[in-house]
């Protein structure tokens, strides 16, 4: 599978601290992602990290086969990169239909690709981002995001403040976009379970590490291990539950 991104050994963080330690991570094409762990794990860090947000202490950023490490961030949003941050990014005052007209000098947004996904955007284009609920602004700024016809979407808790039953509708809505576009989408996520019903892979990560990856579907099951990783529990081994985990995938495809 070709490569939307990858990380190497990507170290990051804020103000001379360091959060994200040697990390890697890989994208692909028409792939989503999620990265899971606890609270103050680096996930948000990590998209920070590939958006340019924020810059990088060490290792790489590669975007299409392109390290991008020294590239701005309004570079790199003009080589694919949407980044839709948790507190959606919405300017209050404008509509739904200015919202899909804003963009950088040049470019185009696809307010029609924005309808198609969420049809209910169409209904109240006149409507201001201020007096939408948190569901309306949250399919605005996924809308907006995939009117950008991104090749990459980082998302970051798009659940953050929304009924489950919302987020369900949702993130169906990401997974067809990835495999009707071939965009390749990291997901950070706390409902776990939505995450990986619609991922393909997941990478776990504690205290701002975590570069083995999880086929998605085979992690679901294993609830000790997302417990470990995604809660903290103090009284679990994270390393040796992964060793046993992959150990069982093993013996089950060497059966």
């Amino acid at each position: 599978m070709t490569q939307a991104l990858e990380l190497r050994g990507l170290s990051a963080g804020y103000h001379g601290s360091t959060v994200v330690r040697d990390l890697d991570l890989r994208v692909g094409r028409g792939e989503v992602v999620t990265l899971l762990g606890p609270n103050g794990a680096g996930k948000t860090t990590t998209l920070c990290a590939i958006s340019g947000v924020i810059k990088t202490h060490g290792g790489s950023v590669t975007l299409g086969g392109e390290d991008i490490s020294s590239v701005s961030p309004t570079r790199r949003a003009r080589r694919g990169i949407a980044h839709v941050p948790e507190d959606r990014g919405l300017f209050f005052g404008l509509t739904v239909a200015e919202h899909l007209k804003l963009g950088r000098r040049g470019e185009h947004l696809d307010a029609e690709l924005a309808y198609k996904y969420f049809p209910a955007l169409a209904a109240i284009t006149n409507r201001r981002a201020g007096v939408m609920s948190g569901g309306e602004q949250q399919m605005l700024a996924l809308g907006r995001a995939l009117a950008r016809q991104p090749g990459l979407l980082l998302l970051d808790e798009l659940s953050l403040g929304l009924a489950p039953v919302i987020v369900e509708r949702l993130l169906p809505v990401i997974r067809q976009f990835a495999d009707e576009t071939g965009c390749g989408v990291l997901l950070v996520e706390q409902h776990v379970q939505l995450a990986l019903g619609i991922a393909d892979r997941a990478y776990l990560m504690g205290h701002g590490e975590g570069s083995t990856s999880y086929d998605a579907s085979e992690l679901l099951n294993d609830t000790r291990l997302i417990e470990a990783s995604y809660l903290g529990g103090d009284d679990l081994d994270l390393e040796s539950l992964a060793t046993d985990h992959n150990q069982k995938i093993y013996e089950r495809e060497t059966q």
